[in-house]
């Protein structure tokens, strides 16, 4: 008995010190995973992911990562998603996660069957069509994303959009 215990303890605390692990100032309430995990995860949940690809010299990656780790409403939506952080080395070095450009940070979604989403956009973007500075047209790429795929209509609905993208929702 105690080692079914132990067992499943390991499972937990295990799988929670990996999302840490790769939480990396992103949000510590989010499920993080790597890229191959998250690939994998995705087609055995028939879930959409989101790939954050960032740098950790990056000065616009430094000043994005606390108003993402900060939205409770990112944090929610995260729970309907297979949620990728890709830092430094580990980007992808095919052209699908560079669809216009090697610019970071970059936010990518992918459809359950892991294809890269490109139509969805950041829709206020004149010129990066992956780079989102603010946490409300992440929001916005995030809800395209979930009606696209099926998501649930209900988490949508918890979710309002916010007239301001700094501190915490």
């Amino acid at each position: 008995m105690a080692s079914y215990l132990t067992q499943a303890a390991n499972l937990v605390f295990g799988s929670l010190s990996a999302a840490t692990e790769y939480a990396r100032g992103w949000g510590r309430n989010i499920q993080w995973v790597s890229m191959k995990e998250g690939q994998r995860l995705a087609r055995e949940q028939n879930k959409p992911a989101m790939v954050v690809i960032h740098k950790t010299w990056c000065r616009a990656c430094r000043a994005l990562r606390p108003r993402f780790a900060n939205s409770r409403d990112i944090e929610k939506l995260s729970n309907e998603f297979i949620m990728i952080n890709v830092e430094d080395d580990e980007e992808p070095k095919t052209s699908e996660f560079k669809p216009d450009g090697g610019y970071i940070p970059r936010i990518l979604f992918m459809a359950p069957d892991g294809k890269v989403m490109t139509h969805v956009q950041n829709q206020k973007s004149t010129g990066y069509r992956h780079y989102y500075p603010e946490t409300t047209s992440i929001l916005d790429s995030m809800k395209r994303v979930l009606k696209q795929t099926g998501g649930n209509p209900n988490v949508l609905e918890t979710v309002r959009p916010r007239s301001t993208s700094r501190g915490r929702r």
